[in-house]
């Protein structure tokens, strides 16, 4: 029998989405986002990420340097129905664990006069490492329609064998799957640029952000015969050795290790892609409004294949086309608009921001056009509060809502999203007069997202997934002024 090669016809990346922010964003760069969120009014070395154009207020001439180290987990649940799932109800749960036990990012601004020159280095998206231990349902469901497809011609000439396979088709009684999925991805981002206060009021930022993306993804699949099927075969081998002597290696196939399926993956992915940034900041009478604005980054990633399955049918070689050695695939960064207005409602004791995040990512090019199948970019809302108890403590907390304007035709296993809100909250402490020690925790709630169809993922079989997140960060980090 041919073999039934569909790991990675829809293999686009096992999606480690980010940890917060956009599909393909991190925002969380600094604890201070952890434990208020919303920071897009920030004087401090945090706006290096998120206001740039703010560093011309900061209270400190000289150099600022601040270094911040954050700890996720994520779970990334799939609950799928589908026909031939032996299963008393054909329902099973395909569980993915995240995690990114250390993500680092490092921040420097050098301020004198008017003018504040900064930089930044984190990993600015994906973050981690993704496995479903168990596979993932669009790959065993494949498995199991096309074992299906492939041996109904064979029984149905043996009416012998209608009590052997009492179907019509070996089911998955009569094999076991075993299977496995995993991936890595990281954006690595190097931000550099300057900020010059124009006005006592109002001030101005121009840089840029090297982007570097690092990816693998492998696993595999193997459907073999059990010892019901091996003794069916058995049974079935001398009738066709005397009535179809030429399905003899088809049947003799079956029975051996893999003989349904086997197929496996390791496909690295690099590429890289530059971010022009600008940004103005804005303070009057204890208001400040900032905005900063991300040009969309061409990104392409390129393939480098340690393993892959090239004896394939042909239907599938346009979808293989895409994981050979050395094609590129577009994976743009889109264009961001971030605003936000901040209050002082108590001089350099309490102050609070309101913010707004816009992603286009209906114009940022990904694979087949696969942005085309979201109904909007992603919309954010965020608010924060921020409170100094003394001259030593700091507390704060804060709320994002994050709405991705999401499509069946948008999600797959392999790299699905969910609307979603998260709470954080943590404070500082002086340690000195240069010194600050941030923590922070934050948590995000998700939306569980329902998707049905009727030839699922090409099987010409009904099926329905829900898909599920969850998601906790905590983080601690030091500035330095001096």
């Amino acid at each position: 029998m041919k073999r039934i090669t569909t790991l990675v016809l829809s293999l686009t990346t096992v999606g480690l989405s980010a940890l917060a922010g956009g599909l393909l964003h991190n925002t969380n760069q600094h604890i201070a986002f952890m434990r208020m969120m919303a920071r897009g009014a920030s004087h401090e070395i945090d706006a290096v990420y998120t206001n740039p154009a703010g560093l011309a207020f900061m209270d400190h001439d000289g150099w600022t340097l601040s270094l911040n180290i954050q700890s996720a987990s994520q779970r990334r649940d799939v609950l799928t129905t589908f026909a031939l799932f032996p299963e008393a109800d054909h329902t099973r749960l395909y569980k993915g664990k995240a995690e990114a036990p250390v993500l680092p990012s490092l921040y420097g601004a050098y301020k004198k006069d008017r003018w504040t020159f900064s930089g930044f280095f984190g990993i600015t998206g994906g973050g981690g490492k993704c496995d479903f231990d168990s596979g993932l349902p669009m790959f065993d469901a494949a498995v199991m329609a096309g074992v299906a497809a492939q041996t109904k011609p064979l029984i149905s000439q043996f009416p012998q064998a209608a009590a052997l396979f009492p179907q019509g088709y070996v089911d998955p009684s009569f094999y076991d799957i075993e299977s496995a999925m995993k991936g890595r991805q990281y954006i690595f981002g190097l931000q550099l640029g300057g900020t010059y206060k124009i006005l006592d009021w109002m001030s101005a930022y121009a840089g840029f952000r090297m982007n570097y993306f690092n990816g693998n993804y492998s696993g595999h699949i193997s459907a073999s015969a059990n010892d019901k099927l091996k003794g069916a075969v058995g049974q079935m081998l001398p009738l066709v050795q005397q009535y179809a002597p030429e399905y003899v290696p088809v049947l003799s196939g079956m029975a051996g290790e893999g003989g349904l399926a086997k197929v496996a993956l390791d496909c690295s992915q690099t590429g890289w892609g530059v971010t022009p940034i600008i940004g103005v900041d804005l303070v009057w009478k204890g208001f400040t409004l900032a905005a900063k604005y991300e040009f969309k980054t061409n990104l392409n990633i390129e393939n480098d294949n340690k393993t892959f399955e090239n004896d394939v049918p042909d239907a599938f070689k346009e979808k293989m086309a895409d994981y050979k050695h050395g094609v590129n695939t577009p994976s743009d960064l889109p264009a961001v608009f971030y605003a936000a207005l901040g209050y002082e409602f108590i001089p350099h004791k309490l102050r609070a921001t309101v913010e707004y995040h816009y992603y286009d990512d209906k114009h940022a090019e990904m694979a087949h056009d696969k942005q085309k199948a979201l109904r909007h970019g992603t919309h954010e809302v965020l608010a924060g509060v921020e409170w100094d108890i003394n001259k030593m403590f700091t507390v704060s907390a804060g709320a994002q809502n994050t709405d991705y304007g999401l499509s069946d035709q948008f999600q797959t296993h392999t790299s699905f999203s969910c609307d979603s809100y998260s709470i954080g909250f943590g404070g500082a402490v002086n340690l000195s007069e240069k010194v600050k020690l941030n923590v922070g925790y934050f948590w995000t709630t998700y939306k569980d997202y329902d998707r049905s169809e009727t030839d699922y993922f090409g099987t010409t079989l009904p099926g329905k997934d829900t898909y599920s997140r969850t998601n906790k960060v905590f983080g601690a980090g030091i500035d330095f002024k001096f």
